[in-house]
């Protein structure tokens, strides 16, 4: 599925027609940022915290709105069939476009051609955890006794199709173990029953389980990043044991197709400068984010690679959401 090609193709030629309207007059009121997630989720609390700075440097407000359902299809379906003139962005997680449309069928807008990106936002890096009744410290010894007890180890996700599932997905087929999935209705119901020992391991961001982490109430073996993280100092990556391995959800700002390209520029160049603050940035990583801006075209490419990545995974999964 070549995601973004024929919309990065439209988007060069209206720009090379000069038909687009020209955006000297934007915006001249205010700015509406779809959250396809309930309100108090991590990607509600950095859509807010992202909003207002924007508004700000915009020069008119960011208001920010929860439609969620349908694992982001909602509130992606009301962005994708709003008129496309930058009042409408949509902050985006790796459902409504790079997972979805490989574990849904007839998605209600079409992935490849409908959401154009603005710009990244933020990688949510996750942390490999192990409950304390399961007796490893490390990635190693956590393939090893997988790999010696078949079914034996279960791992639980905020659903699935979640991050916190494809993520064990991924692991499960880079280190060749049988691990079985439970799982839960959100991440609050899974943190529960790792804490309460129902469950051995999970893959989940570094900002739920960091407390559970520093307290001892679990262990970490591995973050899912390609390098440690700050937040982490010690914890190493996946990647070390499992060479190639990087399962970090990006978070990005999309509008409708059809956006004007110097509308999409301008929004674009207003993310990157708030992403520069060094107080936003530091506030970010504090609840464990990483902070990452790049062009529309950088996204558009990410997401096409982000997109063959997860297709593999899911579908040797067998994960469906209908």
């Amino acid at each position: 599925m070549l995601i973004f090609l024929r919309a990065a193709a439209l988007w060069v030629l209206s720009a090379m027609a000069g038909t687009a309207v020209a955006a000297t007059n934007f915006p001249n009121h205010p700015l509406r940022m779809i959250v396809p997630f309930t309100p108090g989720g991590g990607a509600d609390l950095t859509a807010r915290m992202i909003a207002e700075p924007l508004g700000k440097l915009l020069g008119q407000p960011v208001i920010v709105e929860n439609k969620p359902g349908a694992g982001g299809t909602l509130g992606a379906t009301q962005v994708a069939r709003a008129t496309p003139d930058g009042y409408t962005l949509l902050y985006t997680t790796p459902g409504p476009q790079i997972t979805n449309p490989y574990l849904m069928k007839n998605l209600p807008y079409d992935p490849a051609t409908d959401l154009v990106p603005v710009s990244e936002l933020a990688v949510i890096p996750s942390v490999l955890v192990a409950g304390k009744g399961l007796d490893v410290s490390t990635v190693r010894e956590l393939i090893r006794y997988a790999a010696a007890h078949p079914h034996q180890v279960r791992f639980a996700s905020a659903g699935i199709g979640a991050s916190s599932h494809l993520s064990v997905e991924l692991f499960k087929s880079m280190a060749d173990v049988k691990i079985d999935h439970v799982p839960y209705p959100g991440t609050a119901a899974a943190l529960r029953d790792i804490l309460g020992g129902t469950v051995e391991i999970a893959i989940d961001s570094v900002a739920v389980y960091l407390p559970y982490i520093r307290s001892g109430a679990v262990k970490a073996l591995g973050v899912t990043t390609p390098a440690e993280l700050p937040m982490l100092p010690g914890v190493p990556p996946i990647g070390r044991e499992l060479p190639g391995f990087d399962s970090s959800p990006v978070n990005y700002l999309s509008v409708p197709a059809g956006t004007p390209p110097d509308v999409i520029e301008q929004l674009n160049a207003a993310v990157v400068q708030v992403l520069k603050s060094p107080d936003l940035r530091a506030r970010m990583m504090e609840i464990g984010l990483l902070p990452q801006s790049s062009t529309p075209q950088a996204m558009g490419e990410l997401i096409q690679a982000e997109s063959a990545k997860w297709k593999k995974v899911i579908e040797a999964s067998g994960a469906r959401l209908d």
